[in-house]
C-alpha cells in the first residue's frame, strides 16, 4: 500500500509540470529529422555512396533497422535528462522534505520513482518509435528500400528500443540521486553523451584489447541491447567492432542505474535535505 501511494505521488509530480512533454516533443522532432535524413540520403543514394570509395556504406538490408534504432541511438538522451531533472528537481525545489514527511522509508520513495521514470522512458521508446519509423519508412519505400516492417525482426527491434529507453531513463535516475546538483547533472548528462562517450567509443576502435572494454561504455551497451545502430554501422575503426549480446547490454545498463542509484542512496539522499 505505502509503495503504490508512493507510485502514485511520484506519477503526479511528474505529470503536473510541463518537462515531460517538452522533452518528449523535442525528442519527436530531432528523431523524426534524423531517421528522415538517414533514409533519404542512404535510401536515395546508395549505390552511388557504393560506387564511391572511401564513402560511409550501409547495405540496403541493414539500412531500415539503423533508421529505426535512431529511436535509441541519438534519442537516448532525452530519458536520461528526464530522469535526472525529476531527481534533481527535489533536492532544487526541497520537495523532498514533504515526501520524506508523508513516506519516512527513503528506500520505498527512491524504488518508486524509479519504477514511474522507467514506465515514462517506455513512453518516451514507443514515441520516439513512431518518429523513426513513421518517417523512415514512407521515406525508404519512395526510394525503392524494402522497409522490412513485415519482418518480425523489426518489431523485436522496436520492442528492445522501449526497454533500452526506459533502462536510460532509470540510469537518469541514478544520476540525480548520484550528483543532486541539477546543473552540475545536465552538464554531465550532455558532455558525455554528445562528446566523451563518441571520443570514447572511437578510441576504443583502435586496438582489439580497448574494443573489448569499449563494449561495455553505456551508448554501446545500449546498442547492443537494441541490436543496431547508425554508429556502430558505420565504425570506422581500425579493428571489428565488438559487441555484447542483447541481454548482456540490457545487464549492463541496468547494472549502471543502479550502482549510481545505490551510491546516491547511501550519499546524498539518506542526508538532511531541509
Amino acid at each position: 500500500m505505502r509503495f503504490a501511494r508512493g507510485t502514485a505521488a511520484e506519477s503526479l509530480k511528474l505529470t503536473s509540470t510541463r518537462l515531460w512533454w517538452i522533452l518528449l516533443l523535442v525528442l519527436f522532432g530531432y528523431v523524426a529529422f534524423t531517421a528522415g535524413l538517414l533514409a533519404g540520403l542512404f535510401g536515395a543514394m546508395g549505390d552511388q555512396l557504393s560506387a564511391t570509395p572511401g564513402s560511409p556504406q550501409l547495405p540496403e538490408a541493414a539500412l531500415p533497422p539503423v533508421v529505426y534504432s535512431t529511436a535509441s541511438a541519438v534519442g537516448y538522451v532525452f530519458p536520461v535528462l528526464l530522469g535526472a531533472l525529476a531527481t534533481t528537481s527535489e533536492f532544487r525545489h526541497q520537495t523532498l522534505t514533504p515526501t520524506f514527511l508523508a513516506t519516512p522509508r527513503r528506500g520505498v520513495v527512491l524504488l518508486a520513482k524509479v519504477v514511474v521514470l522507467a514506465i515514462a522512458g517506455a513512453l518516451y521508446g514507443v514515441v520516439s518509435l513512431v518518429a523513426s519509423i513513421g518517417l523512415g519508412a514512407p521515406i525508404l519505400a519512395a526510394t525503392g528500400v524494402p522497409t522490412l516492417l513485415a519482418d518480425s525482426e523489426t518489431w523485436m527491434l522496436a520492442a528492445r528500443v522501449v526497454l533500452a529507453m526506459s533502462l536510460w531513463a532509470v540510469v537518469g535516475v541514478g544520476l540525480g540521486v548520484l550528483v543532486p546538483n541539477q546543473v552540475a547533472a545536465i552538464v554531465i548528462v550532455l558532455a558525455f553523451t554528445q562528446f566523451v562517450e563518441p571520443i570514447l567509443r572511437f578510441g576504443a576502435t583502435i586496438w582489439e584489447w580497448t574494443a573489448q572494454i569499449g563494449q561495455f561504455l553505456p551508448g554501446a551497451a545500449s546498442d547492443a541491447l537494441v541490436g543496431a545502430s547508425i554508429f556502430t554501422t558505420l565504425g570506422t575503426g581500425q579493428v571489428e567492432a565488438v559487441s555484447l549480446e542483447w541481454w548482456q547490454g540490457g545487464l549492463v545498463l541496468f547494472a549502471i542505474a543502479s550502482i549510481a542509484a545505490l551510491a546516491g542512496y547511501f550519499g546524498a539522499w539518506k542526508r538532511d535535505v531541509t
